[in-house]
């Protein structure tokens, strides 16, 4: 593995990340730690989101057509990610077993785990939604 040295960047970056639930882009984390280090590059930002990824201190989310999203949270969990605004959002549900049983059942190799998104339309935006199609009635 490697031995990195330590960096005030990445402690930044992943202190950011840390306070964060809503999975942001790069260019958000790279917004936000500009507060901090103003001289700071959104390409040193992503360097360093990926680097953490390939030492697993941080998950990439591709969920998609939109950018790559990042989550602090590695422990295995579900996220659900809006069709429309294209917000993500963590599932506090249990990681199901049965789904690698019965995904293993049809793969000649060994599943270990499993990686899951739901899709459709977040409470924010159905109800937009719904507020539109009031105001279109009246």
């Amino acid at each position: 593995m490697k031995t990195l040295k330590h960096s005030r960047q990445r402690d930044s970056i992943l202190e950011c990340l840390m306070g964060r639930h809503d999975h942001p882009t790069a260019d958000a984390i790279y917004t936000d730690i500009r507060e901090q280090l103003p001289n700071i590059s959104l390409g040193t930002v992503y360097r360093n989101l990926n680097l953490m990824v390939e030492l697993g201190q941080v998950r990439k989310l591709s969920c998609g057509s939109g950018p790559d999203r990042f989550d602090a949270d590695i422990h295995p969990h579900y996220h659900f990610v809006c069709r429309q605004c294209g917000q993500v959002q963590d599932l506090p549900m249990d990681i199901s077993a049965q789904l690698n049983e019965a995904a293993q059942e049809h793969c000649p190799g060994q599943i270990d785990s499993h990686i899951t998104y739901f899709y459709g339309i977040c409470e924010d935006c159905l109800k937009k939604s719904l507020w539109k199609k009031s105001l279109e009635t009246s």
